[in-house]
């Protein structure tokens, strides 16, 4: 198992466009990946459940896989937030 933390950047935080990015780029791997932000989680392939998380600018978000590419999900991922979500 690998996972990083992550401050979301972005003014709008993981809102419909950015969440659809994050879940295109989970589906690039094949671990198991899920997203926590304030005690709420869900699996990261899924735009539903990171839509309900709720994560807004300056919420952290932890990023957590478990597989054969687990390391390179996650600091995909990670990457993709710190570089504010492609907006």
């Amino acid at each position: 198992m690998y996972k990083k933390e992550v401050k979301i950047i972005n003014e709008e935080g993981l809102h419909a466009r950015p969440a659809s990015l994050f879940v295109k780029i989970a589906n690039k791997y094949k671990s198991e990946i899920k997203i926590a932000c304030k005690g709420n989680s869900g699996f990261a392939k899924s735009i539903l459940n990171i839509m309900a998380l709720g994560a807004h600018k300056d919420s952290v978000i932890e990023i957590t896989a478990e597989g054969n590419d687990e390391v390179e999900a996650v600091e995909a991922l990670i990457e993709f937030v710190a570089a504010g979500c492609g907006e």
